[in-house]
């Protein structure tokens, strides 16, 4: 994998996103799982370069860990994300059994966790 240096001072979402991208370069079995977020987590990123490995599950993110654990079944590297809650919190039933407990490699990326996330709204806190 290529190591990825920046000094330059970004967003912690526009890293992620600008990442992801470069792992889907590097490797095709990467795909990338949004909620309805993905402009916020940049995810859009990847969507853009890569339309056939990007899955939007809209706001069904119980649904995303599932499909994200089927996929490893399928010999994808599955990365969910969305915003914090929404990627643990209400999926917590589906990690815990398909994810957890089955072992499966799910990458789960998070943002917007915390109380200070400005205009993006209140309903993730």
């Amino acid at each position: 994998m290529t190591k990825l240096i920046s000094k330059e001072q970004k967003a912690t979402r526009l890293g992620f996103g600008e990442t992801i991208v470069e792992l889907g370069r590097e490797n095709s079995n990467v795909v990338v799982l949004g909620g309805d977020v993905t402009g916020s987590v940049r995810t859009d990123l990847f969507k853009k370069e890569f339309p056939e490995r990007f899955i939007s599950v809209g706001i069904a993110e119980q649904d995303m860990m599932g499909v994200a654990a089927g996929l490893c079944l399928a010999g994808k590297i599955p990365f969910a994300s969305a915003y914090g809650e929404f990627a643990t919190g209400r999926p917590f039933d589906q990690i815990r059994q398909s994810i957890a407990y089955s072992e499966m490699p799910v990458k789960i990326c998070a943002s917007h966790c915390g109380i200070t996330v400005g205009p993006d709204g209140a309903t993730h806190q």
